[in-house]
């Protein structure tokens, strides 16, 4: 009689067998393409869980540079084909068929649901205070559930919701969620109540004095269109808020946090924001920044732009194919998962002279009238493209422009020494380090 040694041990080569031949029946056309080397039931995952959290941006980069800019990877036993040249990207974002975000971003429902984020401002009306809160228990949770997702995404036996409920990484995850939405809940149950005791207000007239339209915070749109559930249920108005609330801060706030310490860096280019806004504030030094003055501040937009390039918040973005498509030479079967890794298009040395300089020039009108549309997209582009772009450009001038009018930046980290993380947003794993003194 066997042992259970013995069935086990059978067992597990049954499992690695079935699991090999399905791989090289189902996805035969995949493994023509480069990559690494994929193991049973983990794929090429082990790249990143066998690598350390700080480490593993750089380890990317290597893997790109050593099999790009088409290679295959497999996260667990799923294929994910990851393109970078603008040529590819554009086959992609440009249909309006190939919308269907990658599998993993279910990962993401619990927390957003199926909001405009995962689905095929500030604006809430309400403050987060993490500039006065440098603890805040918002901002901490995001944080920690951005890691928690990527380190779910890597270790394929965590994929099954089943298994990551009852791991200690499923429930921090969950712990972590709880205050999320309970800071959510919050903001939307009092925007309820003020809107109950403010009735009239919201009534009025939706013009000033004047006949200028009035401000609507973005949370009081969507409880119009949720009024007795009518548009949005409870449920979805709070998938919405808090897609709102991530997209809308944590973005922005790292874009800008990028732009400051590359200023830091550069004097001369810092020098040239300098001028431009003392030139369109000269009347009043003091003054709030009108819609006027924002688009005036053309240098600025240039230097913002050219940060987004080389660190755009959003590094890299999933899709799924819905069909057979072709990219380069390669047949893409439909299931694939496809990663579009748009921090190394921005480095596209056949579209960017010199693509490692911080150079804001590279947004001279001249210069993006002859670049291919796809080596810029900070935002996506096509029929997914981020949809707030023009006010997180306006939002970044206003509160750069601040700064920059009374605080002279300086550096106190090098460029080369920050250990870059990409989990969901691209930042500094400890921060950005600067000193501000007056100007």
């Amino acid at each position: 009689m066997l042992d259970i040694t013995t069935l086990l041990l059978a067992a597990v080569v049954v499992a690695v067998s079935a699991s090999i031949i399905s791989r090289k029946w189902r996805w035969r056309q995949v493994e023509k393409l480069p990559g690494l080397v994929a193991l049973p039931f983990i794929g090429t995952t082990y790249i990143a869980f066998l690598t350390k959290r700080e480490d593993r941006m750089r380890k990317f980069d290597e893997v790109i540079k050593r099999f790009g800019p088409i290679f295959r990877s497999w996260i667990g036993p799923y294929p994910s084909i990851m393109i970078q040249k603008p040529e590819y990207l554009e086959k992609i974002m440009s249909s309006s068929e190939l919308i269907e975000k990658s599998t993993f971003y279910s990962f993401l429902y619990p927390w957003l649901g199926e909001g405009l984020l995962t689905s095929s401002e500030t604006a809430m009306g309400t403050s987060v205070n993490a500039q006065n809160e440098t603890q805040s228990a918002y901002v901490n949770a995001i944080y920690s559930i951005s890691e928690l997702t990527i380190k779910r995404m890597i270790k394929p036996w965590l994929h099954t919701e089943f298994i990551f409920k009852r791991s200690s990484t499923g429930k921090e995850f969950y712990k972590q969620l709880n205050i999320l939405h309970g800071f959510t809940k919050k903001v939307i149950r009092e925007r309820k109540s003020a809107r109950k005791t403010n009735v009239a207000q919201i009534q009025a007239p939706q013009e000033d004095d004047i006949g200028r339209k009035r401000r609507v915070a973005f949370l009081d749109m969507l409880l119009d269109a949720s009024e007795n559930g009518q548009k949005l249920n409870d449920q979805e108005l709070q998938e919405e808020v808090d897609t709102f609330m991530f997209e809308g801060h944590d973005t922005t706030s790292v874009a800008m946090s990028w732009v400051l310490m590359l200023l830091g860096h550069h004097p001369g280019i810092q020098e040239k924001v300098f001028a431009e806004l003392d030139d369109i504030f000269r009347d009043d030094p003091k003054r709030r920044p009108t819609t006027h003055d924002l688009n005036n501040m053309k240098y600025l937009e240039m230097v913002i732009k050219e940060a987004l390039r080389l660190y755009p918040s959003v590094p890299a973005i999933g899709r799924r194919a819905t069909k057979d498509i072709e990219i380069g030479s390669y047949k893409i079967p439909e299931g694939c998962l496809i990663t579009l890794n748009i921090r190394h298009t921005h480095r596209d040395p056949d579209h960017w002279p010199d693509p490692e300089r911080f150079d804001p020039e590279n947004f001279l009108p001249e210069r993006v009238q002859g670049r291919h549309p796809f080596a810029y997209v900070p935002f996506s582009a096509g029929p997914r493209n981020c949809i707030g772009q023009k006010f997180a450009i306006l939002e970044e001038k206003t509160v750069l422009s601040y700064v920059l009018r009374n605080f002279r930046v300086e550096t106190v980290d090098r460029l080369e020494d920050l250990q870059l993380i990409g989990e969901l947003v691209l930042r500094p794993m400890n921060g950005v380090n600067l000193r501000l003194r007056p100007r």
